[in-house]
Parts: structure tokens; C-alpha cells; sequence
């Protein structure tokens, strides 16, 4: 067991942070304010958590300012990422928002392949379509005639799965040698992000108002669980498996924030969506199962 553990550490950790992120939708649900509003919460209480760590463990050493620069670049990216997923749930719905948004796994999956030389048998390429179908059901798409703001909320929803790409791109570089640990480097990522997603409030007028310590307690949960622990596990892991791997791996946050949602919710399934779960998972663990080659390193 010990072996198996030691062998595969970094997948089972890449698994637990997409475990953890699957929580965010249920404490966005239950903090009850703006999307964007939950959006820079979850950054802002990330920040300060991810700073009581960095003290503790004393790793508050200044990076590189090259790092520093791609670091905060991975703020204004993951920032780019929730404003657009919020802003085309208002258009097309949270279903297909989310569905276009974890297009990052063909994204990642084509850059590995084409810029990193890595070589995916046939077992993982099958795995990312039959991944994408599987939420394509669990969401339950409803087709209507395409509307102007239909095709935006699409845009918009491409746009963030873009984000989402570069996003773990640059946290997989920041974290390619591998000489400090994510805290300080996600401490970083979380102040830009919560600058950017305040500014855009900020123009926008939206309110910062917290209005109960339920939602309190909900958007303190969203940074501790789904931000920082969540992310932490993600990005310490990042840099050791390969690019395509990870961007299947995350799939499985979708597919559990629907088993959250019928769990704790009540949400209404039918036996599509369920059948998009099995799919969904079983694709997963091709991917997991599949043997990859890499002809040169990825960044």
C-alpha cells in the first residue's frame, strides 16, 4: 500500500484537490450573494489563510520577479476565468456555463501533445470526448434556437475554459522547479485574483456586503476548502504529472458537484444524468489507467 502511495502521490493528490474544488459550488449556493460578489471572497479569505500558513511555515522569501510577474499574471487569468463562467451562467444557465468551461481539458490535452511532446495513447485520447459527453448529460442541456445572447453566454463560456488553460499552464510553470512549496506561490495568485475581481466590482457598483454569518461562515468555507486547501493540493502537483493528465483530472469536479447537488439539495436527476456520471468517471479512470510518454518535459 505504501508503494502504491509513494508511485502514484502525486495523481491521488491531483484527485483530492479536484475532490475539495467540487465543494465550491455548495458554498456559493449557500453564501446566497452575487456570483462575482462569492467570486472575490473566495480569493480575499484565500489570501489571508494562505498568509497565516506562509508565516507559519516561514515562507515568505520573495520570489524571483520573473515568478513574481507570472504569478500575478495567474491572478489576473484566474480572475478573467470566474468573471467570464459568471457572466455566462447569466446568459446560458450554470449547466452549459460549466460545460464550456472544462473545454480546458481538449485545450491542455492539444498544447501537451503539439508544444510539450507528449505522446497520449489511443486509450486517453478516447477518454476526453467520452469525459465531455458524460457532462454534457449530467448538465441536461436544453437546445433552443439560438438567440444573440444564447451565442454570447457560448463565447463567454469558451472564453473562461481559455482562462482556465492558461491558468494552470502558468501555475504549472511558477511551480516547475520545485523549490518552495505552493503556499506562497497561490498567496500570490489569491491577492491579484481578489484585486482584479475588486476593481471589477468596483466599477461595476456591486456590493461588498456580507449580509449574514451564514453567508459568512459560506464564503470563509468557499476560501479555506475549495481555494486554499483545494488548490494547494493541486498546485504542489502540478508540476509532476504530465499537462493532458491533469486537465482529465479536473473533470472530476463537475462530475461530483452534481453528486453534492443531489445530495445535499435534492436536485432532480433523471437517468441521463446519471448515465453522464458513470460516463464521466469511467472516462476519468481511462485516462488514469492509460499509459502516456512524454518526449520532452513540459514546463
Amino acid at each position: 500500500m505504501g508503494d502504491f502511495i509513494h508511485r502514484y502521490r502525486a495523481i491521488l493528490q491531483m484527485l483530492a484537490g479536484a475532490f475539495m474544488i467540487s465543494f465550491s459550488a455548495i458554498f456559493v449556493k449557500l453564501a446566497d450573494v452575487a456570483p462575482t460578489c462569492s467570486a472575490f471572497y473566495r480569493v480575499f479569505f484565500g489570501f489571508f489563510f494562505l498568509f497565516a500558513m506562509a508565516v507559519l511555515k516561514k515562507d515568505l522569501a520573495k520570489p524571483p520577479p520573473a515568478q513574481l510577474l507570472l504569478l500575478a499574471f495567474c491572478g489576473l487569468a484566474f480572475a478573467l476565468d470566474l468573471f467570464f463562467w459568471h457572466e455566462s451562467i447569466i446568459y446560458i444557465g450554470p449547466g452549459l456555463a460549466t460545460l464550456l468551461g472544462n473545454f480546458q481539458v481538449f485545450l491542455l490535452a492539444a498544447i501537451a501533445i503539439f508544444f510539450f511532446g507528449e505522446r497520449a495513447r489511443f486509450r486517453f485520447l478516447l477518454s476526453l470526448p467520452i469525459a465531455i459527453f458524460g457532462l454534457f448529460l449530467i448538465v441536461g442541456l436544453d437546445w433552443q434556437r439560438l438567440s444573440s445572447d444564447y451565442k454570447t453566454g457560448i463565447y463567454l463560456g469558451l472564453l473562461t475554459a481559455v482562462c482556465y488553460t492558461v491558468y494552470l499552464l502558468g501555475l504549472k510553470k511558477a511551480q516547475a522547479d520545485g523549490s518552495r512549496s505552493p503556499v506562497f506561490s497561490l498567496l500570490l495568485v489569491c491577492f491579484s485574483c481578489a484585486l482584479f475581481l475588486g476593481l471589477q466590482m468596483a466599477h461595476h457598483g456591486d456590493s461588498f456586503s456580507i449580509p449574514n454569518l451564514k453567508t459568512l461562515f459560506a464564503l470563509i468555507g468557499l476560501g479555506l476548502f475549495s481555494q486554499t486547501v483545494g488548490w494547494m493540493l493541486i498546485a504542489g502537483a502540478l508540476p509532476k504529472i504530465q499537462t493532458s493528465l491533469a486537465g482529465l483530472i479536473l473533470l472530476l469536479q463537475p462530475s461530483l458537484s452534481f453528486l453534492w447537488d443531489v445530495l445535499f439539495f435534492s436536485r432532480p436527476t433523471s437517468l441521463l444524468n446519471w448515465v453522464g456520471v458513470v460516463l464521466a468517471l469511467a472516462a476519468i479512470y481511462m485516462g488514469l489507467t492509460s499509459k502516456t510518454q512524454r518526449n520532452s518535459s513540459s514546463p
